[in-house]
């Protein structure tokens, strides 16, 4: 798996960020409070999106087959990864990519990416 990539996502990048992500917070990530930004992509344009992730089979480049085609990615490499992983937008309107973290009660906490898009593309 080592150089893998999956669209325009390095794995290998991907699990250094996520080591540093653990050494930044001490280890304790479990404890922080929010979903870690792995990743920014610094545009919540569709087009830019697509181009900078190479998703150039998306047939249609509406909102909703994008929300499907990150959904799609976030979900392969998390099984890849072995963590939880989830593309939402970041306040400034840039799409990210996050660390979804553990709770105490053991669910995740994450955004709900549809309601983020549909906000992002208004």
């Amino acid at each position: 798996m080592e150089g893998s990539k999956i669209y325009g996502l390095c794995l290998e990048r991907l699990r250094h960020q996520i080591d540093n992500a653990r050494v930044r917070f001490g280890g304790a990530l479990s404890r922080h409070a929010e979903p870690v930004l792995l990743e920014s992509y610094n545009t919540g344009d569709r087009e830019d999106i697509i181009d900078i992730l190479e998703l150039y089979d998306l047939e249609e480049h509406t909102p909703e087959r994008l929300n499907e085609k990150l959904e799609e990615l976030s979900y392969t490499a998390s099984l890849l990864l072995r963590e939880t992983l989830r593309f939402d937008y970041t306040d400034k309107g840039h799409l990210g990519l996050y660390l979804a973290l553990q709770t105490e009660s053991g669910g995740f906490i994450e955004e709900n990416l549809c309601d983020s898009l549909a906000a992002a593309n208004q």
